[in-house]
């Protein structure tokens, strides 16, 4: 090898390394979370329409009653807590029966004789997927809320 063509060949490989720090030290990867449930319904959505069988998603306690009840109606088949000394993730186990997911914005309140309402609002025919609603008696869907007289604010929809 020449001089010259060994001197271009270590400047090259300086400034790849060089970049290549640059990468590591700025954390590309790490993503900026302002709706939590918003995320995690979105990442379940479009592992489903991509044909996964599981899904890692962010922790909360909130997610985690989102994730048993849609076990609980079949859109999930299960769910673990992976703790990654931070907040932690669920690793979810998709059942394939997802058509549809989303947050509900803004969280509308309703009456405890409101659900016809919003059940046709959100969801594509009657007695075809649920609404989760948060209460004073806790997460339920709208089928709950109903069997305990309650009403509450609009979280989500599956379907």
């Amino acid at each position: 090898m020449e001089l010259s063509e060994l001197l271009v060949f270590t400047i090259v490989e300086d400034v790849s390394e060089r970049w290549q720090k640059s990468l590591v030290s700025k954390n590309w990867g790490e993503i900026m979370r302002h709706d939590i449930i918003a995320d995690v319904l979105s990442a379940i959505k479009n592992a489903e329409r991509v044909g996964k069988k599981l899904c890692e998603v962010p922790a909360s306690n909130m997610v985690r009653e989102i994730l048993n009840l849609m076990k609980k109606y079949g859109y999930v088949e299960n769910f673990e807590f992976i703790d990654d000394l931070k907040s932690g993730k669920f690793r979810v186990f998709l059942a394939g029966n997802i058509n549809d997911c989303n947050v509900i914005k803004p969280r509308f309140s309703l009456k405890k004789n409101e659900f016809e309402k919003w059940e046709t609002r959100f969801l594509p025919a009657k007695d075809f997927g649920i609404l989760i609603l948060t209460t004073p008696k806790g997460m339920m869907t709208q089928h709950e809320a109903k069997k305990h007289q309650t009403g509450g604010k609009l979280v989500a929809y599956v379907y």
